[in-house]
């Protein structure tokens, strides 16, 4: 995960001049546990934090709880107590398949009530009213007694909805019914798979146009798929700005739901076969401006290389489809739904408009308003191009998944979901009734950034969310796996609990808030089970004991990375991997394999100021723990006897130099493959060289380039595609991982 620079602590103050100091913290923290969100929390160190009252506050008002004063929060108090009874249905309801689940139905105190279960194929069914009396409440003056009803065990799986009626009265609820236990994974268990991970803008062709594209994802993994490996997982495709300039971090897209056009082929589009010779002359010319780049091994230039594009892709699009492809236009609108109509609405007027424009803060300026339904008939034309640019997405990525699976991969290609979507972003305009306010996500100090993290997404609003029937992250889910074979979720731990950081607050200065994890985890479950997906949860990071035991019971992946499994003060021997779980070497925000040994990370959070001891300190905690790994090979014979055990040799980043760093890569990569651990990760880096990191927490763009490193090898040279099937040490290590994965 990306953050952005730590600002200064500087708690904000509260408007009503109600003095912090006066608060009764026993009775905030009673409000606060109320509300899901922790008064304290186990840092890295291994100590107990204090969240300030000041904090709580803050993060309590972005829920809509106002805490400033005793007597709003014993108000609060009590009406947390009473929201249930306001409602006549809960927001919505997720049950596991095989359960029963009670649901209450709240009406006038004496009148009979109902409650239908309505499935997706049209089924109507009754529920059965249990013998399960409450005594009444008085509720804004008026008697309400609640019923309650049985959603039967045996139910489909699948997105159904509940009716209550009483008395003229109706209400209605999502009810999702969602998998025990995700069963996608199986088939893993009976025989472990391995696979490549790659930043996609990163890995380009002689055809490419100086950005990794989608044609590259599928030849890439033909070439992996055809070296036994059953996967490529790829950083997120989400969409960014719809113009230049764009944010390089894929993990801070304008939406999650939608994907980037800056990856579409554009020789892969039909239409370019008819498009006028004078057209097709200046798409030629385009692709010339940028071909050079793709030898260019020292950053990427998205705003050029997207400007070409969608030059392009303009002329592309005057191009009028066949009966066939407008068919097919038109089906893919349909499933797509409003939500697509809405992402393009947003980059039409997101094309004129920077994020800085008071436009994009105007309460008044939101969807279904005047004043944005009719931007929506100005700009029909516009939206028309967006449109069309993410059908050509879908319609390559289809391509892609149909290319990795031919090469015999059983996953083919597997995404990644971001945390959450830009402050700024399509997501938090078009969504902004689900999004809390005011606050942004991030992570506490932890080892690797001991100044705590801020990515400036604004997080979901865990009420709001469930009243709107979880159908965005339904949406969004659906979407991106709707070409994919396996899905991996950027800090699953988000689900069960976020970082919110008040705006003006450092990341040091936030507070975990709870989420329900029983219906997140089982929304994304149900997802991935008509997908046919497999889920990989990123569970890195501090989290509790018990989360991990949950998601392995869901069915759900955890990730193990070499580097940080530890037993005490010594590696965990591979045998006491986890099963379920993607286990790898390294992960894109420490440097590739190489650089690691070589102790580049220490150096560079050195260098940028990101280190709370000296370099010296850093350096002799890292050589310490890269030699207890360093033992550990020996002891299991992958390096010779007696290296770097202590003698004349130097730490064991130095002897790591002496042997020969690909001998160590592949030497950690066979011990990796002992594990019980069903997948096995490779990242491409380390297939070929690189030693640069894709991403240095703590810093901007103008600080290290982030994401915008290009593939290149141990000499600093580009790697192309076209280059892999004659590249030894790709092909060694691709080889040496296959043989101990299936040996």
């Amino acid at each position: 995960m990306t953050n952005t620079p730590i600002q200064q602590n500087t708690v904000a103050q509260q408007t009503t001049g109600y003095p912090v100091a006066a608060i009764d913290e026993e009775l905030l923290h009673r409000l606060a546990d109320v509300h899901g969100v922790g008064t304290a929390f186990h840092g890295w160190d291994g100590l107990q934090h204090d969240v300030s009252p000041a904090t709580l506050i803050q993060v309590l008002g972005s829920l809509g709880v106002t805490a400033d004063s005793n007597e709003h929060i014993e108000a609060a108090l009590v009406e947390a107590e009473v929201a249930p009874w306001r409602r006549m249905l809960p927001p919505a309801v997720v049950v596991q398949e095989g359960t029963t689940a009670h649901v209450h139905v709240h009406v006038r105190d004496g009148l009979p009530a109902r409650l239908t279960i309505s499935l997706e194929d049209g089924t109507e069914l009754a529920a059965v009213q249990l013998e399960d009396w409450a005594p009444p409440r008085n509720v804004d003056g008026v008697p309400t007694g609640r019923a309650t009803f049985e959603v039967p065990a045996g139910l489909p799986l699948g997105w159904h909805s509940l009716t209550a009626e009483s008395d003229g009265v109706t209400a209605t609820a999502a009810l999702a019914v969602v998998p025990a236990k995700l069963q996608t994974a199986a088939q893993l268990e009976e025989r472990h798979g391995w696979g490549l991970a790659t930043q996609q803008y990163s890995i380009r062709s002689k055809r490419s146009w100086g950005i990794g594209d989608f044609a590259d994802l599928a030849d890439l993994a033909s070439l992996a798929g055809a070296r036994g490996a059953d996967y490529v997982l790829v950083n997120p495709l989400h969409a960014a700005e719809p113009v230049p300039p764009v944010q390089a971090s894929p993990y801070s897209p304008s939406t999650r739901r939608f994907f980037n056009p800056i990856y579409i082929r554009i020789e892969e589009i039909p239409e370019l076969a008819y498009v006028k010779p004078r057209k097709r002359a200046t798409v030629d010319r385009l692709m010339d401006d940028v071909h050079a780049f793709n030898k260019d091994a020292e950053r990427l230039d998205r705003d050029q290389i997207f400007a070409a594009k969608l030059a392009a892709l303009e002329l592309l699009h005057t191009v009028r489809l066949s009966p066939a492809r407008q068919q097919a236009f038109e089906e893919f609108c349909r499933e797509s739904g409003p939500g697509l109509d809405d992402f393009a609405l947003w980059c039409a007027i997101r094309e004129d408009r920077p994020p800085e424009d008071p436009f994009w803060a105007d309460p008044t300026a939101t969807l279904g308003s005047p004043q944005v339904e009719s931007m929506r008939r100005s700009l029909a034309d516009r939206i028309a191009f967006h449109r069309w640019l993410q059908w050509i997405c879908d319609e390559q990525l289809e391509s892609a998944q149909a290319a990795a699976k031919r090469s015999g991969m059983r996953l083919g290609v597997v995404h990644d979901l971001a945390v959450g979507a830009d402050l700024s972003s399509a997501d938090a305009w078009m969504l902004r009734d689900t999004f809390a306010p005011g606050v942004s996500v991030g992570a506490p100090p932890d080892m690797y950034n001991q100044l705590g993290q801020n990515w400036n997404q604004p997080p979901w609003h865990p009420v709001r969310l469930a009243e709107a029937g979880y159908a965005p992250l339904r949406a969004m889910l659906a979407t991106v796996l709707r070409h994919a074979g396996g899905i991996r979720v950027d800090h699953i731990l988000g689900l069960f609990r976020l970082w919110w950081v008040p705006a003006g607050n450092s990341a040091r200065d936030g507070a975990y808030v709870r989420y329900d994890h029983e219906a997140l985890i089982g929304v994304l479950a149900l997802e991935a089970h008509r997908a046919g997906a497999v889920v990989i949860g990123e569970d890195l990071g501090v989290f509790e004991p018990w989360v991990r035991d949950y998601l392995a019971a869901r069915g759900i992946l955890g990730t193990s990375i070499l580097w940080f499994e530890y037993d005490g003060d010594s590696p965990l021997p591979p045998e006491r991997y986890r099963t379920q779980a993607l286990a790898s070497v390294n992960t894109h925000d420490l440097p590739p394999t190489a650089g690691y040994l070589a102790g580049d990370h220490v150096e560079l959070r050195g260098q940028l100021g990101l280190l709370e001891r000296s370099v010296a300190e850093e350096r002799t905690e890292h050589e310490t723990a890269l030699e207890k790994i360093m033992g550990l090979l020996r002891e299991r014979g992958l390096l010779p006897t007696g290296f770097g055990d202590g003698g004349d040799s130097a730490d064991g980043a130095d002897s790591a130099a002496v042997l020969g760093e690909e001998q160590v890569i592949e030497a950690l990569h066979r011990l990796l493959a002992q594990a019980p651990s069903v997948l096995l990760g490779v990242a491409l880096v380390d297939a070929v060289g690189e030693r640069r990191v894709q991403n240095q927490p703590g810093t901007t763009s103008e600080v290290y380039p982030n994401w915008q490193v290009p593939l290149a090898d141990e000499h600093g040279r580009a790697v192309l595609i076209d280059d892999l099937d004659a590249n030894p040490r790709f092909n060694s290590l691709l080889a040496a991982v296959d043989e101990a994965v299936q040996g």
